[in-house]
């Protein structure tokens, strides 16, 4: 319903013939790109955009070129990390959020599977394991810089149905026990929900609970959220987050939030998708 909305036309009116839209990482200045690739990838998934549309379709033509060295993305190169590793995990994240079938990305999917099924061998998260691992598996150069932390939104997203059960538990006990959240996502710690509910920082937390809930094995683990949720749930049985979410990330979804009830409607929206993957977790156990 949010497709034909304004915000969505804005965002495929920047796109370029090829696909991208300026530089490709969100992180990435660029002089004359209003908007990244990922950015406006990230949008247009929330504003209901799949593999069936064009403009995502060009996307992934684009990113799979990218992703086999026919392109490459026009980003600075960063030093801090290997950069064929980095832009070869961010590219199949991306691919694989809107198609399964791509055997390019499908193949990274796999290499990360392996590195952190050898991190989590022994139930518990074993950090020199994950080193061998990663050296061995992603082919690490000397000096290529310092290893990726995989907790974050890329790993964390691609992974979730490449797991097997044993270490699909352990990564999400892991993952919420962690300081650190998920970076780029959120940065505290997961099994502490937000003080505030009308805030940014939930906004935040639901786009991290978003991400593990689609881990099927482990997705009981998130039972307290589903409490967290219903606790703040008003007494029309729906949800308002308010105005300070509106971060042209997460919200708004309709194209305008001046109206309370639009923009309430935009939040139970987002909440209850989230909530039927939750629940259909609590089903599994």
């Amino acid at each position: 319903m949010h497709k034909d909305g304004k915000w969505a036309k804005n965002i495929i009116a920047m796109q370029e013939s090829d696909g991208k839209w300026g530089c490709f990482h969100s992180l990435s200045q660029f002089y004359n790109s209003l908007i990244t690739t990922e950015q406006a990838l990230r949008r247009l998934e929330r504003l209901g955009y799949t593999i069936e549309d064009d403009c995502i379709q060009k996307a992934i033509a684009y990113m799979d070129d990218c992703l086999t060295g026919r392109k490459s993305i026009p980003d600075r190169q960063e030093k801090v990390h290997d950069w064929n590793i980095f832009t070869s995990m961010i590219l199949a994240t991306w691919i694989r959020r809107f198609t399964l079938d791509n055997p390019n990305a499908n193949k990274i999917a796999r290499q990360w599977a392996d590195v952190i099924s050898s991190a989590f061998e022994d139930g518990i998260y074993d950090h020199s394991k994950y080193v061998s691992a990663y050296h061995d598996v992603l082919g690490m150069k000397p000096n290529g810089g310092r290893l990726i932390d995989f907790m974050n939104f890329y790993p964390i997203s691609m992974l979730s149905d490449c797991l097997d059960e044993k270490t699909e538990i352990a990564l999400m006990e892991y993952a919420l026990n962690k300081e650190g959240g998920i970076y780029y996502i959120y940065d505290k710690q997961l099994s502490i929900v937000p003080t505030c509910f009308e805030s940014r920082e939930a906004s935040r937390y639901l786009g991290a609970m978003e991400l593990l809930s689609k881990y099927k094995y482990a997705r009981n683990r998130l039972a307290f959220v589903v409490d967290w949720l219903m606790e703040n749930r008003n007494v029309d049985a729906k949800w308002d987050m308010g105005k300070i979410v509106n971060d042209k990330v997460y919200f708004p979804l309709s194209d305008d939030w001046r109206k309370k009830e639009t923009r309430e409607a935009d939040c139970t929206e987002r909440i209850e998708n989230l909530l039927k993957e939750l629940l259909d977790g609590q089903s599994d156990k």
